[in-house]
C-alpha cells in the first residue's frame, strides 16, 4: 500500500516539485497552500507523514506543527525551510525531522524513506 504524504507549502513550484519526486519514490502526495488547509485536510483524511514549511500565510507552520502534534501524536512531521535559524527554535524540536530545502532531493528524500519505513 502506498504511503500518504502531505506536503504543505505556499510556494506552488516547491508543491509541485516535491510531488512530482515523491510520486517517482511510489508515495501517494497531497498537497496544501497553507496551515489552515493543511489541517482541514488532515481533519478529513489519515496521512502517513507531512513535510510541512514554516513560512505560510496565516497560521505559521510552528503552529501547525503544535496542533498536528497535539491531535496527531504519532504522526510524523518533517520541517523543510529554506532558514537555518529556526532549527534553533525550541518550537520545531516537536518535529521529527529538520530540513532546510534544497533542489536537490537526496537529503529529503532519505529522511522521509528512513522515517516511513520505522513506521511499518
Amino acid at each position: 500500500m502506498k504511503k500518504k504524504v502531505l506536503v504543505v507549502d505556499d510556494e506552488e513550484g516547491i508543491r509541485l516539485f516535491y510531488k512530482e519526486e515523491l510520486k517517482e519514490e511510489g508515495m501517494d502526495v497531497h498537497a496544501a497552500a497553507s496551515g489552515e488547509e493543511a489541517l482541514e485536510k488532515l481533519e478529513a483524511d489519515k496521512y502517513d507523514l507531512v513535510i510541512l514549511d514554516i513560512k505560510l500565510p496565516g497560521i505559521d507552520g510552528i503552529e501547525v506543527l503544535r496542533q498536528i502534534k497535539e491531535k496527531w501524536k504519532t504522526l510524523p512531521v518533517i520541517l523543510c525551510t529554506a532558514y537555518h535559524h529556526y532549527k534553533q527554535d525550541f518550537g520545531t524540536w516537536a518535529s521529527d525531522a529538520y530540513i532546510v530545502k534544497s533542489s536537490d532531493m537526496k537529503e529529503l528524500k532519505d529522511v522521509v524513506k528512513t522515517i516511513l519505513n520505522r513506521r511499518n
